[in-house]
């Protein structure tokens, strides 16, 4: 194991990676980095689609599900559930190794659905139930009708990863949507152990979208690149308060596992910032960050590790009222980074279709 992830899991953070290609299935190159100390894996509408269109990895499955007449949903759904499949099974070892506690991957339900509550549900069983292993996650956006989405599929014994999560407020929501379902679960009969989850926290988005407004204001130069660390401290607290207090005690004593703060959108997008800003920040007990390739090259590079999550936290407090003080509503940007984030893997979805029915007209004229 690479020391920086075994420095980062003794102060309990996970490192996941936030990617799929088939070439890396294929090659080897993903067990490694699973031998190397990574422990999952997420992907996402806008990774598959650079895979898929980036590569020709995929055109001769492509060509076969042609020869069986399927359309361009079908050939997305077979080849994603497919990449997902095999690096579920390249992680077991990892699953079975932490007990559960890690090793798992994850996959998008259409993003097309993400308002649509019984669309998603539906989606969400029908995936989990065709990829039949105990280590895939679900992905299910934190939206308004996401949330009721989350806490049926935990009731009915899904993985899940909360994904879109920018507030706070809105991460107790999903938080305590995660302890009815896993209530509901348990008072059926099952075994509360059997279910896991994490709520991926978007964290380098929203200093993307504050820090041209700061930019903008006497003295809010100051204050960029605080804003998304500090609002991500808050939620952790949050986590801390909910998982440590009452409504979780009688789960936790029958085997629950937590809902862990999964940081994610954690690449640095201002080259001035250190380029693994939001990692070093955010070290801290049941937590993951998911990294994509640059990212996870940085943390090998090293940094001095420690415990940072619940440092400072009265400064978060402060830097965020400061910047709500210059009329900046954090409520709105991150209400509106939620939907930003659902127009975006839908808009990488549609494109993602329409690479896929290119390429099935193309090869269906050159037979």
């Amino acid at each position: 194991m690479h020391a920086m992830f075994e420095k980062l899991s003794e102060c309990g953070q996970s490192i996941w990676y936030d990617n799929v290609r088939r070439d890396m299935i294929k090659d080897g190159s993903m067990k490694a980095l699973f031998d190397d100390g990574i422990l999952g894996v997420t992907s996402n509408p806008t990774i598959f689609e650079k895979a898929v269109t980036g590569s020709d990895d995929y055109d001769e499955q492509i060509r076969e599900l042609i020869g069986q007449n399927q359309d361009a949903w079908n050939i997305y759904d077979a080849i994603t559930r497919d990449d997902i499949a095999a690096t579920a099974d390249l992680l077991r070892p990892v699953y079975d190794r932490t007990d559960g506690v890690d090793g798992y991957v994850s996959i998008e339900v259409n993003p097309k659905l993400a308002h649509d509550m019984a669309g998603t549900l539906a989606e969400a069983r029908r995936l989990f139930q065709t990829l039949k292993r105990p280590n895939v996650m679900i992905k299910i956006p934190g939206t308004t009708e996401g949330i009721p989405a989350i806490e049926e599929s935990i009731a009915t014994g899904i993985n899940v990863n909360v994904t879109l999560i920018f507030s706070a407020d809105v991460y107790e929501e999903i938080m305590q949507a995660y302890i009815r379902g896993l209530q509901r679960y348990t008072d059926a009969g099952n075994d509360p152990s059997r279910v896991a989850s994490v709520a991926s926290f978007f964290v380098s988005r929203v200093d993307s979208a504050i820090d041209p407004m700061l930019a903008e204001l006497p003295d809010g130069a100051s204050l960029q690149g605080k804003a998304a660390i500090a609002n991500s401290k808050i939620a952790y607290q949050r986590y801390l308060n909910v998982f440590g207090g009452k409504a979780f005690a009688d789960l936790k004593a029958k085997g629950a596992r937590v809902q862990r703060p999964l940081w994610a959108s954690t690449s640095t997008k201002n080259p001035a910032y250190s380029p693994t800003l939001y990692v070093h920040t955010l070290v801290g007990p049941d937590t993951v960050n998911t990294a994509p390739p640059a990212t996870i090259d940085a943390i090998r590079d090293g940094f001095d590790v420690s415990t940072t999550v619940t440092e400072d936290v009265e400064q978060a407090k402060s830097d965020l009222a400061k910047i709500e003080s210059m009329g900046i509503s954090i409520a709105k940007v991150t209400e509106d980074l939620r939907e930003a984030g659902v127009n975006s893997f839908a808009k990488s979805f549609d494109q993602l279709l329409a690479a896929i029915e290119s390429k099935r007209t193309a090869m269906a004229d050159s037979k």
